[in-house]
Parts: C-alpha cells; structure tokens; sequence
C-alpha cells in the first residue's frame, strides 16, 4: 500500500491525475490515515472536481483532529467552487468560530457576502486574507481594503502583491504611497532605489502609474512632475483644446458689467485646510466687480448646519456632486462664468477632468496642487516668483499669474489665535530644546529624516516633537532614528487636537524643521501664525519652494537656507544661540498685525486684478501670457 501511495504521488507530481485517483481509490479504506485522502482532494481539485474534492477535506478532518480546522477551511473553499454556496458558508461559520484566522473560511464568507451586499460580515474577516500568499486571497483582500490606506494591512498586502506581480507598476506605486505613509523606511529604500535605477536607464515612462501628488512627495524635479497621470477619470485634453475652448466661448460667450468668478472644489467647509487660508479672502471678495459661485462637490457629512452659515458668506453655492464631468461643464456655463479657478487640482477629491469639458472661457489652477495640471486644459497656474520663478516655465503648459508677496491667502479673522499653554499640558519636558514637525508623515522622507537626525545628534540636548498618531509609523520612525543614533526618548509624537488647541500648542515649540521635497504649506503657516519660526531650504519645484514664500511674506528671508549643510547649519546656529533665535521670534510676533502673508484684504486686491487681467485678456480676443500682478500700498491686517 505505501507503494500505491508513492506511485499515486509520482502521478501527481507528474500531472496525471486520473491515474493518481485510480491508484488511491483502494487506499482510502484501507488506510485509516489522511494522507491519501488529502491526496486525493488536491488531484479533483486539478480536475475541477470541487465538490468531490470537499468531501475528500472533511473525512480527513475526521481522521486528523488536530488539523481539522485548516482542511474544514480548505472544504468550504471547494464546496464554493463547486457552487454549493449554502454548504460552504455553514463551513465557514463553523471554522471561523474555532479560528478566525482561517484563510480559507475567511475567503468563503468574504466571497460571498460581499456579492450579497452584507459588508458587516465581510469586515470582520477581510483582513484575515491579508495573513494568506494565495493569489486568489490576496486578489480579493486588494479589492476589499486596497482603497482604504487608513488599513495598515494594505502595506503587507501590497508587499506581497509586489513580489507576486513584480511588473505590475500600479502595485509598485501603491505600495510606496502605503510605505509613505506609515513610514517603513525599509521598503522605501528598496523601492527608491529600484525606480531610480529605472529613471536613470531611461524608463521614465513608468511615472504614468504613479498619481501626481504622490509623485511630489519624494520627486522635487518638475520635469518629472508632469508624467504622472495615474488619475481616477482623467482622460487627457485633446490637442489644439484650448483654442478650440477660446474659439466656442469668442462666440457664444457674453461678459457682464461684473466678472464671474467659479471656484470649484470639494473642499468648501470651514474644517478644510483650504477654507482656513481662503475663507476670509472669499468673504473681501467686491460684489460690485466680482460674482462668486461655489460649483461644489463637498461630502455631505462635511456639511454641517454651523457649517452651512460659513459657507453662505463665501459666495453662490452651486451642487455639482451628482453631476458627471460634461454635466458639471454644462452646469458652469449655464452659469455664464468667466474665469473658472480649479482649487483641487490633482488632489483627494479632485475634478480637473472638469476643465477638459470646456468649462469656461478662462480656466486655472490654484492652491490646492502645487505643480502643473498636467493633461488639462488649464489657461493659467496662480503662483508668485518664488513657486514660480521663470526657469520653470518649461515644466509647464499653463501661463504664469504670480502674486506679489505669496501664492498663498491666509484667514487672519476666523483663525484663532494662539493660548497661552505649558508644555506638560503636551507631555513635553521642561528646559530641552525642541525642534517640531507637524508636516504629515509621508513628507517625511528618508533623506528628510536623515538630516533631522542629523541635526539632533549635534544638538544633543533637544526633542523632536512630530505629529504622528499610528503607531505602525511611530514604530518605523524610532527604528530608523535608532539607526541613525537617536534613541526614542528624544522623541515626543503628537496626537491630533482641536484646531485652536493645535494653534495654541505650535508655540511651545523653539524652532520647527521643514521636510523636503515636500514642504509644509498650510501647516507652515499655522505655525508662523503661532509664533514658531520655521526653517526651510531652496526648492527645485512648486512643492518645494512653498515655505520660502511663506518665508519671504513674513520677512523672514533668513530662516532659507541655500542647500541641506545651510539649514542644518541654521538649525544649529539658533538652537545654540538663544538670544538670535529670540529675537527672530519677536519679529514673527509683530509680523501678524503687519506682515502681507497674514493681511488677507491686500492678498484679495491682488487676487481681483489678476482676475482682471485675465478678464481682460480674453475680452480681447488674445491667448493667454504670462503676467505678473503689481502690489499697491500695504494695508493693515482686517
């Protein structure tokens, strides 16, 4: 009989099912031993012989008490094959009741109900999938949670999709955006060094795959920028669009006394980053030069009745959210809009798409993605001379509307200003010096982590205070600090806060670090309103160089340093020089009430002739050009 069952395995091995089978069908009764039965299961199942295969699992169960919980799993499996859904759920059930880490019960009931609809069940188990290497598993378990990046079990599942399909570049990018985000700085390294190997042989096509706004977390060149087009419903602009835009609106389009201004954005509630910078800005807005419409496709929920009585001050609003692109087009020139401004760009929740469907006679891009449109039909990007200085114009297909002072509009009103507050309130420790990050995790680079370690171990006496509330990512942060010798009772992680207490909690701060490529844009301002100076580094992109124009808005050209030796050479310099760092944050204390970064008025005036010009421009009949708007006198901050 041990004969017959090495005989049965060779014809196994060697694909011949059939004869497996025939070989072993006197050894089930003879034998009172599992082996031939699971034999047996796994040659139906090369015949598709589901069903026959299942009753093979359970009688071995029989026969093995102590694995019978993993061939129940692997029966209820077959009996889904074999389309005996009924049989194979009660299965199931009765697995996972004894172990709800069973891969293949938890792959029956995760099939099942998520074709029914009942995602209650299908969440309790879906990331029991994660545990398994099947494809077929992990298949599922990507179109179950690989869209949630809040799911830390995506990174491993993403891991071994990777090494599954190492040719798939969509997988490839997905886990680097995962690997951002919880900061594994082990994958990261390998997977940097892949694609820059790729990049440097010439494969830069591979960038299609990759979304535009990830691609501005680790690359700071702008030419490499505009590969990206990995965006949900982006077809691109066909070419010669914006003249055939201009020739149909030459036409058809009729300019009023005022000009009508569109935004377009999801993000128009007060809790948004967004709203926090613009919302004042929209408010100073002249109605008697300007109408204002909101085309919005805010989440419901975001859409408080507090809320809704913020939103009523901004401007016209206009739902777009169950409105497709072309109807969304449509919508906006029912509207008879002159210039439509796009505030999400290439960002979460964006409709750029929308541009493409010619829109308005005049459309640009503003705020919300800090690069070119790229595949859109977009007139002109909104920036100023230090995100826009006049060696990138080849990076984009977009003219140039630079602002004086800085891109970026600030809410002096509604946002509040800082508290008083102590440091044990932040479990922060008196008398140490304490360098701050509240830039989001997946800026923090590996190169950008270096450099701060760098700087702490020549400042031995400091804390480094990040705003990190995972615990997977605080994991890999202390990991690699450890390795780049700093030990983790340097470093403070902060929780999330209410957006006054956040404010308040800025100042206890003695200096905050900027991340690179990726710097901190509206959290650099937050902190220059609290009165924490930031130190920033020339950029190469958009992304890069947003905190030197904070910087210069605020006059504090001197916390920019001019490549990576310089800032961490500054931060040293005022970490060890109490009386220069003091004196640079009195200056950011008076700069509140004087400086143009915060004084939101001034920023609307220079808003509005830019609008004008751009207005004007079109009326004319001529393409759009590059133009820099000229500051009148300060004002005071309202």
């Amino acid at each position: 009989m041990e004969e017959h069952l090495k005989a049965a395995e060779i014809a196994f091995q060697r694909g011949d099912y059939p004869a497996a089978l025939a070989m072993l069908s006197p050894l089930l009764d003879a034998l009172r031993t599992a082996q031939p039965l699971l034999l047996t299961a796994r040659a139906l199942m090369e015949l598709d012989m589901h069903g026959e295969a299942a009753s093979a699992f359970e009688r071995a169960a029989e026969l093995e008490p102590s694995a019978a919980n993993v061939l129940l799993g692997k029966a209820a499996a077959c009996h889904l094959r074999a389309g005996e859904k009924d049989s194979a759920v009660a299965l199931a059930i009765r697995v996972m009741k004894q172990d709800n880490r069973n891969v293949d019960a938890a792959f029956v009931l995760a099939s099942v109900f998520s074709e029914t609809g009942d995602m209650s069940i299908v969440d309790l188990v879906k990331n029991t999938l994660v545990i398994s290497d099947e494809p077929e598993h992990l298949e599922l378990a990507a179109r179950l949670i690989g869209d949630d990046f809040r799911n830390q079990n995506n990174i491993t599942l993403h891991a071994k999709l990777r090494r599954l399909r190492p040719d798939d570049q969509a997988i490839r990018f997905r886990l680097l955006d995962l690997a951002r985000i919880y900061c594994d700085y082990d994958i990261l390294d390998a997977e940097n060094a892949a694609l820059a190997e790729d990049i440097g042989q010439g494969r830069e096509e591979l960038l299609r795959w990759e979304t535009p706004l990830s691609n501005l977390s680790w690359c700071g060149d702008g030419r490499l920028n505009r590969i990206p087009e990995n965006v949900f419903g982006l077809e691109p602009a066909p070419p010669g669009q914006a003249e055939r835009r201009r020739a149909f609106f030459a036409k058809t389009h009729h300019w009023g006394k005022r000009i009508r201004i569109g935004y377009l954005s999801s993000d128009f509630w007060p809790g948004h980053a967004t709203m926090k910078l613009l919302s004042r800005v929209l408010q100073l807005h002249d109605r008697t030069a300007f109408d204002v419409t909101l085309f919005c496709h805010t989440p419901a929920e975001f859409v408080t009745p507090e809320a809704e009585a913020m939103r009523q001050s901004w401007g016209r609003i206009v739902p777009v959210g169950g409105l497709d692109d072309a109807a969304t087009a449509q919508r906006i020139r029912e509207h008879g809009i002159d210039i439509l401004i796009d505030l999400k760009g290439h960002t979460g929740g964006g409709r750029s798409v929308v541009l493409n469907h010619m829109a308005a006679p005049v459309q640009a891009g503003w705020l919300g993605f800090p690069g070119s449109l790229s595949h859109v039909d977009c007139d002109y990007v909104i920036g100023d001379t230090s995100v826009l200085p006049e060696s990138s114009r080849p990076q984009y297909h977009e003219k140039f509307c630079r602002l004086p002072d800085s891109y970026q509009p600030n809410d002096p009103v509604a946002r509040p200003l800082p508290a008083p507050q102590t440091r044990a309130q932040w479990g922060l420790p008196e008398g140490r010096f304490i360098f701050a990050s509240f830039n989001a995790t997946k800026k923090i680079t590996p190169e950008t982590l270096a450099l701060w370690a760098s700087i702490l171990r020549d400042v031995p006496s400091s804390i480094l205070w990040l705003l990190c509330d995972h615990p997977l990512a605080q994991e890999n942060i202390l990991k690699r600090l450890a390795a780049l010798g700093v030990t983790s009772d340097r470093v403070v992680f902060a929780r999330r806060a209410d957006y006054a207490s956040h404010i308040s909690r800025l100042a206890l701060a003695d200096l905050a670090l900027d991340s690179f490529p990726y710097n901190g844009h509206t959290t650099t301002s937050e902190k220059l309103w609290a009165g924490l100076p930031v130190i920033t580094k020339r950029g190469s992109n958009f992304a890069s160089r947003v905190s030197e124009s904070l910087l210069l808005a605020v006059g504090l050209v001197d916390l920019v340093a001019d490549d990576e030796e310089g800032f961490r050479q500054l931060a040293i310099g005022l970490a060890t020089d109490p009386a220069r760092l003091a004196a640079i944050r009195d200056r950011l204390a008076a700069a509140r009430a004087t400086a143009p970064l915060f004084d939101a008025e001034r920023f609307c005036r220079h808003l509005e002739s830019a609008y004008r010009s751009m207005a004007g421009t079109a009326r004319r009949g001529e393409p759009p050009t590059h133009f820099d708007v000229m500051p009148p006198s300060p004002t005071a901050v309202r």
